[in-house]
C-alpha cells in the first residue's frame, strides 16, 4: 500500500529541555514558518511515540481482550468504561495535582486582594511597615497571577492530550473490529454508523478528559471558599452558596438531558449519513432514474427530525449559558441583601473580596463542574454505543497446511481445476465468511481470491496488484500480460503509477475486473478462489484471460472458479453444478454429458478434435497476437470506456483570513438583517444592565459609609435607604435576568437554523452538480462535508459564537468601568491591545493552517475505513488484516500530527495572551500603590478585581474569536459546496407532449461527447439512428464508447451535437423530462436502504397491484412473499441480502414499471446466471415488444438475435447493421469477437443469426468459413 505520510520532521517536543516544555518555545521556528508562507503537510512534526496509533490501541486492545475473558468467566457483559479506567488511570491521575494546585492558588488570590484593599481603607501615609506589608501583597498577587497563567496551560494541554490518546487507541480498535466483522454482524451494523462512531462519539474522549478533574476539585474549592466567606461575611455567605449548590444540580439535570438529545440526536445522524453515502454512492444510479427528489425528500426528513432535537439541545445550552452569566449576579445580590439586611454594614474590601472569592469558585461550579458532568454523560452515550460495536459477532478463521479443499463429499486436489456452475455462496462458505449449519468443510493450504464485484483500494494500479508483496519484476511482467493489462498500462498517463481513485473511479468496469484478477494470481497461494472474474470483460479478453491466466499461469493450483460462461466447461477437472444452494451433479464434463443434467443442453456436441491444450506455445502465441490485436483496440483512447477521467484531485484547502463576506453569508443563510440587527440591540442591553451590577455595588458601599457617618438618624435613615436600594436594585437584576435569557435563545435559534440552511443548500447543490464531480471526489471527502463540517455548524459552533459574543462584551464593559474610575488604567491597556492583536494576527496566520491541516488529514482516515469494508472479504482472503490496520494508524498518525500542533499551538499563543494579562495585572496592582495618595478603597477594589478577572477572561476570548474563526473553515468548506457547478435544469419552459416518446426514435446527429468540459472526446461524430420498436445491440471492445454513449443519451455530460427523440431535441427540454421517459437496466445493479416498495417505486405512482406483478414478472414474488413485511420490508445497506443476480432482476421490475418506450440495458447480464439471463432476455422480449431497445452486452448470445448491431470503435461508429450482414466481413470487429468466443460459442452464435434471418436469407456463407478455420 501507499506510503500514508510524507517524511516528517522529527517532533522537536521530544528533546526540548524543561523550560522550552514550560513555555512552548520549541514551537517557535513552526510559527516564524507560517507566518512567511503557508503550511503543507511536510511542515508537520512527526507524532511522539507514546502517541502513536498502533502503540496506544495495542495497549488498549490488551486490557479490553483481558475484560472480555474475566466477563466470560463471570457471566457478565464486558465493560468498556472499566477498560479505560484501567488503561489511564495513573498517568490521569497525576495531572489532577495540577488542579488542585492551581483552585488553591484561585482561592487565596481573593485573600491577598483583600489585604490590599484594607491597606487603603486604613490608609496612614506614614505607616511605612503597612505600606512594605501590602508591597509584599502585591508581589504574592501579581506571583499568583503569573503562577497561575503557566500551570493553567500546562495542565489543559497534557489533559487534551491524554483525550487524544483515548481516541486514537479506540478508532484503533473500532477499524480493527471493523475488519473481523462476521457476516451476521455485519447486518447489524452500516458504513454509515461505523463512520459516525469514528468521526463524532470518539470526539467525546477528547471533551470528557478536560473537566472530569473537577468532579472532585469543585467541592474541595466550594469548601474553601465557604470558609473563607465566612471569615468574611459571616453567615451572609450561605444565602450565596445555597443559590450556587442549587446551581449544581441544576446543571447536572442540563447535563442528563443533554445526554438524551445526544443520543437521539446520534442515531438521527446516522441514519442521514447512512443515506448520504447511498446517495453518493449510487448517484450515476439516481440521475439516470430521475429520483433526485425522492432522496432530497428522504434526506431532508431525515434531517428535519435531527435539527429538531439539536434546536432542543441548542436551547438547553442557551439556558445553560444565560444562567452562568446571570448566576454571579444573583449570587451576589441575595448575599448582600441579606447581609444588609442583618443589619451590618459593607465595605469596600467585604465587597470585593466577596466578589472575587465568588469569581474564583463560580467558574468551577457553575461552568466546569456541570461540563464534567455533561461530558461524562455524553461519553457514557459514546461508550455504550461503540462498546455494543465491539461485543458484535466475529469471524473465525482457521488455517492449516495441506493443500486440499473438502466440503461433504467433494475433495478438491493439487493442481485442479473446479467449475463451479454459478454460486458465489459456496465460496463464502470457503472464504469462512459463511459459518456452515451442518457438514464439513476443511480447507487446507493457503487461500487467494478474486471477488465478482471487482474491489480497488484508493492507491496505484501496481499497488493494488502487489497487495503487499515485494515486487518480483518477472512475476510483475508474466501477471500483467496473462491478465491482458500490458496495453492498458501503456495507454495510462503514468502506466502502473497511475493513482486509482475511490472505488476505481479512474478504470473501466472491465480494467477493475482485471486487476482484480492480477492481485489473486499475484498472490502466491495454493487454493485459488475465483469468482466470476470473466463476466465484467468482453468475450476475447475473457477467453485471453482463462487460456493464458486461469489455465496458463495457474495451471499447477487449485483453482475454483465460479462462472456461468460454458464454453470453459470442458477443460475443467470437476465441475459442480449448483442450484438454489444444492449440488445438483458433480464430476468431469464427461461424467456429466453421461448423466444428461440440463445444461448440457444448452452446449452443442462438438464433434471435433479438441483445442489444444493452452500452455501449447503454438497456442500460446496465436491468442498473444490476438491480445495484442486486441489491447490496441481496447481502450484506445480510454480510461473508462473512452474516458481520460482526471486523476483524484486533492482536497481544497482555502488560503488566507476568512472574510467578513463569509460571516454574512453565514449569518444571512438562517435569518434576516432586521432580526439580526435586534439580536444586536438585545446583547448590548444585557451587557450594559450586567454592568449597572458592579457601579451599584461601589455606589451602595458609597452610600452605606456616608450613612454611618451620619449617625444622628441612622435607624430611619437606614432603613429608608435600604428598601430603595433593594428595589432600584431588583429591577436592574431582573431586567438582567430576562435579557440573559433572550439574548442566548435567539442567537442559539438563528445559529441552529443557519447550519441547517446551509445543510440544504449544500445539499441541493450535490444532488443536482454533473455526475464526473463523484468520480473525481472520494466518497469519503463529501461525507467529511455531512458529518464532521455539519456536525461543527450543528453543535460547536452555536456554543462557541454565543460565548465570544457574550466574553467579548464582557471585556469592553470590564475595560469601560475600570477607565471609568480610575482613567489611567487605559495607559497600559492601549499598548497592550495593540501587542495582542499583533500576537493574533501572528498565531492565526499558522493556527488557520494548522486546523485546516487537521480537517484534510482527518478525511483519508475514514476513506480507509470505507474502502476496507467495501474489500472486506478480499482483504480478509488476503490474510491483509495486518498491512491495512498499520495502513490506517498511518493515517491515524498522520491526523495526530496535526492534531498534537493543534493542541500545542493553542497552549502557546494562550499562555503568551495570559503572560500579557499578567504585566497588566502587575502594573495595575503597584500602579495602585504608586498612586496611594489619590485613590480610595472603592476604585483599588473595582480596579484590581477588575484586572484580575480580565486575566482568563481576556485571553478566553481571544482564544474564542480564533476559534470562531478556526470553525468558520467548517462553514467556509460547506459554503465552497454550495456553489458547485449545476447540470442542466430539470424542467424547462419547453414541456415534451404529455404522451412523448410515443414512437421511441432515436437520433445522433454529429455528436460528440466527454465525460468533462475540458476532458478528450470519448465519442467523436456519431450519426446513427434507432428506429422505434428496434432491438439494437452496442458492442465494442473495452473502452470503446459503449456506456458514454448511454451517458451522452442521458445528458450525465452535455453531448455537443444534436440527439432527437421523436423529433425533439433532448439538449432543449429539462433533465427530469428526459430521463424519466428512458429506462435503464444498469451495470451495478444497486438497491437503497428503505422498504421494497421504495426501491420499485420511489414516487407512490402505483398500486400494489402493478407491483407485485412487475415482481411476478421477473419471477421475484416468491422471494419478496418470504420476507416478513413483504414489499415494506426494510432491506440492509445496498440491498445486500439480495444476490447480485436478484437486485438485477429488481432493477428490471423497476423498468417494467415505467412502462418507457425506450429501454437502455447497459450490460446488465454481465454478473448473472444463465437461466437469469434467459430469464431476463425473454421478460425484455415480452414485456418491451413495443420498445425500442438499446442494449450493451459482453456477451454475445444476449445480442445476436438483436434487429441491428452497432459496432463502435474508440469513440467512432465503426459498423452499424444486421447481425449476419456484419458477420459476411471476417475482418470486421464483430467477426472477431464472434471468433474469439471458441468454436462452440462462435458456432451457436452464428446459428442464431442465421436463424433470425432465415425466412429472408440463405445461410450466412461466413459460417463454413470460422468452422473450417
Amino acid at each position: 500500500m501507499e506510503k500514508v505520510s510524507k517524511d516528517a520532521k522529527t517532533n522537536p517536543a521530544a528533546t526540548a529541555n524543561i523550560l522550552s516544555k514550560l513555555f512552548f518555545w520549541w514551537l517557535n521556528p513552526l510559527f516564524r514558518t507560517g507566518y512567511k508562507r503557508r503550511l503543507e503537510e511536510d511542515d508537520m512534526y512527526e507524532v511522539l511515540e507514546e502517541d502513536r496509533s498502533e502503540r496506544l490501541g495495542q495497549d488498549l486492545q490488551r486490557y479490553w481482550d483481558h475484560e472480555i475473558q474475566k466477563a466470560a468467566k463471570e457471566m457478565r457483559t464486558p465493560k468498556l468504561t472499566k477498560v479505560i479506567i484501567q488503561c489511564y488511570w495513573k498517568s490521569y491521575a497525576v495531572l489532577g495535582f495540577f488542579t488542585l494546585i492551581e483552585e488553591t492558588i484561585k482561592v487565596i488570590q481573593p485573600v491577598v486582594l483583600g489585604k490590599m484593599i484594607q491597606y487603603f481603607e486604613n490608609y496612614d501615609p506614614n505607616n511605612k511597615a503597612a505600606l512594605y506589608e501590602t508591597l509584599c501583597y502585591a508581589a504574592a498577587l501579581s506571583f499568583c497571577t503569573i503562577g497561575l497563567a503557566m500551570l493553567h496551560h500546562l495542565y489543559f494541554f497534557h489533559v487534551q492530550r491524554a483525550g487524544m490518546k483515548i481516541r486514537v487507541a479506540m478508532c484503533h480498535m473500532i477499524y480493527k473490529k471493523a475488519l473481523g466483522l462476521s457476516s451476521s454482524a455485519m447486518g447489524k451494523t452500516t458504513t454509515g454508523q461505523i463512520v459516525n462512531l469514528l468521526s463524532n462519539d470518539v470526539n467525546r474522549f477528547d471533551d470528557v478528559t478536560i473537566f472530569l478533574h473537577f468532579l472532585w476539585v469543585g467541592p474541595l474549592q466550594a469548601a474553601a471558599v465557604v470558609g473563607l466567606l465566612w471569615v468574611e461575611i459571616g453567615p451572609s455567605c450561605l444565602a450565596g452558596m445555597v443559590v450556587l449548590m442549587f446551581l449544581m444540580p441544576m446543571q447536572t439535570l442540563f447535563g442528563r438531558l443533554f445526554s438524551t438529545y445526544r443520543s437521539k440526536t446520534a442515531v438521527q445522524t446516522d441514519s442521514r449519513i447512512r443515506t448520504m453515502n447511498e446517495v453518493v454512492s449510487g448517484m450515476r444510479i439516481i440521475k439516470m432514474y430521475a429520483w433526485e427528489k425522492p432522496f432530497a425528500t428522504l434526506v431532508s426528513e431525515v434531517r428535519r427530525k435531527e435539527i429538531s432535537k439539536i434546536m432542543k439541545s441548542s436551547y438547553l445550552r442557551g439556558l445553560n449559558m444565560a444562567s452562568f452569566f446571570c448566576a454571579s449576579k444573583i449570587i451576589l445580590f441575595i448575599t448582600f441583601t441579606i447581609y444588609v439586611l442583618l443589619g451590618n454594614t459593607i465595605s469596600a474590601s467585604r465587597v470585593f473580596v466577596t466578589v472575587s472569592l465568588y469569581t474564583a469558585v463560580k467558574l468551577t461550579v457553575t461552568l466546569f463542574f456541570p461540563s464534567a458532568i455533561e461530558k461524562l454523560f455524553e461519553s457514557r452515550v459514546s461508550i455504550r454505543r461503540i462498546q455494543e460495536f465491539l461485543l458484535l459477532d466475529e469471524i473465525t478463521k482457521s488455517s492449516g497446511a495441506r493443500k486440499v479443499i473438502n466440503w461433504n463429499c467433494c475433495v478438491l486436489s493439487i493442481g485442479a481445476l473446479c467449475l463451479l456452475f454459478i454460486q458465489s455462496s459456496l465460496l463464502s462458505s470457503i472464504l469462512g465468511e459463511l459459518p456452515s449449519e451442518k457438514g464439513v468443510l476443511k480447507v487446507k493450504g493457503q487461500l487467494t481470491y478474486a471477488a465478482q464485484q471487482p474491489w480497488v483500494f484508493p492507491g496505484t494500479i501496481r499497488s493494488n496488484i502487489l497487495f503487499g508483496k515485494e515486487l518480483n519484476a518477472q512475476k510483475y511482467e508474466r501477471v500483467i500480460k496473462a491478465c491482458a493489462l500490458k496495453r492498458d498500462l501503456e495507454l495510462l498517463p503514468h502506466g502502473d503509477q497511475t493513482l486509482i481513485g475511490d472505488r476505481g473511479a479512474t478504470l473501466s468496469g472491465g480494467q477493475k475486473a482485471r486487476v482484480n484478477l492480477a492481485r489473486a494470481v499475484y498472490q502466491d497461494a495454493d487454493i485459488y478462489l475465483l469468482d466470476d472474474p470473466l463476466s465484467a470483460v468482453d468475450a476475447e479478453v475473457g477467453r485471453h484471460l482463462f487460456e493464458q491466466c486461469i489455465c496458463g499461469l495457474l495451471k499447477n493450483k487449485s483453482r475454483i472458479l465460479v462462472t456461468h460462461q460454458l464454453q470453459y466447461l470442458k477443460t475443467a477437472d470437476q465441475i459442480l453444478v449448483l442450484k438454489e444452494g444444492h449440488m445438483v451433479a458433480k464430476g468431469t464434463y464427461t461424467e456429466l454429458q453421461r448423466s444428461g443434467v440440463d445444461f448440457t443442453s444448452l452446449l452443442k456436441e462438438d464433434e471435433e478434435q479438441q483445442q489444444q491444450p493452452p500452455h501449447d506455445t503454438l497456442t500460446r502465441s496465436r491468442t498473444m497476437s490476438q491480445n495484442s490485436v486486441l489491447s490496441q483496440t481496447s481502450s484506445v483512447q480510454s480510461v473508462k470506456d473512452g474516458d481520460q477521467l482526471p486523476v483524484v484531485a486533492e482536497e481544497s484547502r482555502a488560503q488566507g483570513t476568512i472574510g467578513p463576506g463569509l460571516y454574512v453569508k453565514y449569518l444571512r443563510a438562517g435569518t434576516n438583517i432586521v432580526v439580526l440587527l435586534l439580536v444586536m440591540v438585545v446583547s448590548l442591553l444585557a451587557e450594559v444592565t450586567y454592568i449597572m451590577h458592579d457601579w451599584w455595588l461601589a455606589y451602595w458601599a458609597d452610600e452605606q459609609e456616608k450613612l454611618s457617618a451620619n449617625s444622628t438618624i441612622i435607624q430611619n435613615g437606614q432603613n429608608v435607604t435600604k428598601e430603595l436600594d433593594v428595589d432600584f436594585y431588583l429591577g436592574v437584576y431582573g431586567v438582567t435576568i430576562v435579557l440573559g435569557f433572550v439574548r442566548n435563545l435567539v442567537l442559539f435559534n438563528v445559529l441552529v437554523r443557519c447550519a441547517q440552511s446551509l445543510h440544504n443548500r449544500m445539499f441541493n447543490a450535490i444532488i443536482r452538480t454533473p455526475v464526473c464531480f463523484f468520480d473525481i471526489n472520494p466518497i469519503g471527502r463529501v461525507l467529511n462535508r455531512f458529518s464532521k463540517d455539519i456536525g461543527q455548524l450543528d453543535s460547536n459552533l452555536p456554543w462557541t459564537f454565543v460565548d465570544f459574543i457574550q466574553v467579548f462584551l464582557q471585556i469592553v464593559g470590564v475595560i469601560a468601568v475600570a477607565a471609568s474610575v480610575i482613567p489611567w488604567i487605559l495607559i497600559p491597556v492601549l499598548p497592550l491591545l495593540l501587542f495582542f492583536l499583533y500576537l493574533r494576527r501572528y498565531f492565526l496566520q499558522t493556527s488557520r493552517d494548522i486546523k485546516r491541516l487537521e480537517s484534510t488529514t482527518r478525511s483519508p482516515v475514514f476513506s480507509h475505513l470505507s474502502s476496507s469494508l467495501q474489500g472486506l472479504w478480499t482483504i480478509r482472503a488476503f490474510g491483509a488484516e495486518n498491512r491495512f490496520q498499520k495502513a490506517f494508524d498511518a493515517h491515524q498518525d498522520l491526523h495526530s500530527e496535526a492534531w498534537f500542533l493543534f493542541l500545542t499551538t493553542s497552549r502557546w499563543f494562550a499562555l503568551r495572551l495570559d503572560g500579557i494579562c499578567s504585566v497588566f495585572v502587575t502594573v495595575t496592582t503597584f500602579g495602585c500603590l504608586l498612586l496611594r495618595d489619590q485613590l480610595d478603597a472603592g476604585s483599588v477594589g473595582l480596579a484590581l478585581t477588575y484586572s484580575v478577572t480580565l486575566i482568563g477572561m481576556f485571553q478566553w476570548g481571544v482564544r474564542q474569536s480564533a476559534e470562531v474563526e478556526n470553525m468558520m473553515t467548517s462553514v467556509e468548506r460547506v459554503v465552497e459546496y454550495t456553489e458547485l457547478e449545476s447540470e442542466g435544469p430539470w424542467e424547462t419552459r419547453q414541456r415534451p407532449p404529455p404522451d412523448w416518446p410515443s414512437k421511441g426514435l432515436v437520433t445522433f446527429d454529429q455528436v460528440d461527447f466527454s465525460h468533462t468540459v475540458d476532458g478528450p472526446p470519448v465519442l467523436r461524430d456519431v450519426k446513427v439512428t434507432f428506429r422505434p420498436k428496434e432491438k439494437v445491440g452496442i458492442v465494442g471492445r473495452t473502452g470503446a464508447g459503449k456506456s458514454s454513449l448511454i451517458a451522452a443519451l442521458f445528458r450525465l455530460a452535455e453531448p455537443q451535437g444534436k440527439i432527437y427523440i421523436d423529433s425533439v431535441l433532448t439538449s432543449e427540454i429539462g433533465l427530469h423530462d428526459l430521463r424519466q421517459k428512458m429506462s435503464i437496466i444498469p451495470q451495478d445493479p444497486v438497491l437503497f436502504t428503505g422498504s421494497m416498495r421504495k426501491n420499485l417505486d420511489p414516487f407512490n405512482q402505483h398500486t400494489d397491484e402493478e407491483l407485485w406483478n412487475s415482481l411476478q414478472e421477473v419471477q421475484l414474488k416468491s422471494v419478496v412473499e418470504e420476507l416478513p413485511a413483504k414489499l415494506e420490508t426494510v432491506l440492509a445497506e445496498s440491498g445486500s441480502n439480495f444476490s447480485v443476480g436478484q437486485r438485477q432482476l429488481v432493477c428490471l421490475a423497476r423498468a417494467i414499471l415505467r412502462k418507457n418506450r425506450i429501454l437502455i440495458i447497459d450490460e446488465a447480464t454481465a454478473n448473472v446466471d444463465p437461466r437469469t439471463d434467459e430469464l431476463i432476455q425473454k421478460t425484455i422480449r415480452d414485456k418491451f415488444r413495443e420498445c425500442t431497445v438499446l442494449t450493451i452486452a459482453h456477451r454475445l448470445n444476449t445480442i445476436i438475435d438483436s434487429d441491428r448491431i452497432l459496432v463502435l470503435d474508440a469513440g467512432t461508429t465503426s459498423a452499424y447493421d444486421e447481425p449476419y450482414t456484419l458477420l459476411q466481413d471476417p475482418d470486421g470487429i464483430f467477426s472477431k469477437m464472434v471468433q474469439q468466443t471458441g468454436k462452440q460459442e462462435a458456432a451457436a452464435l452464428l446459428e442464431a443469426a442465421n436463424h433470425a434471418i432465415k425466412d429472408f436469407l440463405p445461410p450466412c456463407p461466413i459460417v463454413f468459413q470460422l468452422l473450417s478455420v
